[in-house]
């Protein structure tokens, strides 16, 4: 019979890292975890070279395409190594060397835009964000240009977890919408060891977890959402519902944002506890 530690949440069931910002991702087994979040996560970015921001999914009006593309190592990074290359494959199947020569020039093909693609973000970087005309948004209807975490192609912090608890209230809450971890992009997902169904990682602001027998993350504030959590990735469709749901019934939160107090490996299956 499994024993459950004193204080256990749950346990990690997913693990996930974007090696460019806005392009679809890959899923790990393991990964080693610094005070910048995964290991890989976000490493790269693509930039607009006419104003100097990074390309963002979150203006879609603009690049409209970016989850038709997607980033992975192939070779796992390693704590204290250089980044090995990146493989970006494009909405054909085409795969790309982020060291090839016509890397750059085949992904602004494709996108219609000239691009570059960056692996050190500006000291005060900043993108583009989209607001649909939706209730409960900041803005509606308008472009508003957002500061970035400094030095970083992060929005606000390096982590962002999910739990399983927080997708299946939202499947309650709005059946006929696809509810699936890919659409909100966390890092870790987390499947709460009680029953409950609803939005238990609001509970964990301020408080610091354990992952595994090495990493620690401080909780540090909910995971507002935005208009990627409503565009088509792979076959799911476009849905506007999405996101109204978050807004309605939580504030526009989905997940909560993290930072890393103690770094280390951590692996699926690891139990979570809260200190």
């Amino acid at each position: 019979m499994e024993t459950v530690s004193q204080g256990a949440l749950g346990s990690v069931v997913s693990l996930w890292r974007y090696p460019v910002k806005s392009m679809m991702g890959e899923e790990l087994n393991r990964s080693d975890v610094t005070n910048r979040g995964l290991l890989g996560d976000r490493a790269y970015a693509l930039v607009d070279p006419l104003n100097g921001k990074v390309v963002s999914a979150k203006n879609p009006r603009k690049w409209p395409n970016l989850f038709d593309f997607r980033a992975a190592f192939p070779e796992p990074p390693r704590a204290g190594e250089p980044l090995p290359p990146l493989r970006i494959t494009l909405p054909d199947g085409t795969m790309l060397g982020s060291d090839d020569s016509d890397c750059e020039q085949k992904v602004s093909g494709v996108l219609g835009r000239e691009v570059t693609l960056e692996s050190s973000a500006r000291e005060t970087p900043s993108l583009e964000e989209y607001w649909p005309d939706m209730e409960g948004l900041d803005y509606r209807e308008t472009v508003t240009d957002e500061a970035m975490r400094a030095g970083t192609f992060f929005d606000l912090a390096v982590i962002h977890v999910l739990t399983t608890a927080t997708i299946d209230r939202l499947r309650e809450l709005y059946p006929q919408g696809r509810f699936e971890v890919r659409r909100f992009r966390p890092n870790l997902v987390i499947e709460p060891s009680s029953d409950e169904t609803d939005f238990v990682e609001n509970g964990w602001i301020g408080r610091t977890i354990a992952i595994g027998d090495e990493v620690r993350m401080k909780i540090t504030q909910p995971c507002s959402r935005c208009v990627m959590t409503t565009l088509p990735q792979g076959d799911l469709p476009k849905d506007p519902g999405i996101l109204r749901t978050a807004a309605q019934h939580n504030n526009v939160h989905v997940g909560v944002y993290a930072s890393v107090l103690g770094g280390g490996s951590i692996r699926r299956g690891d139990e979570v506890r809260l200190e």
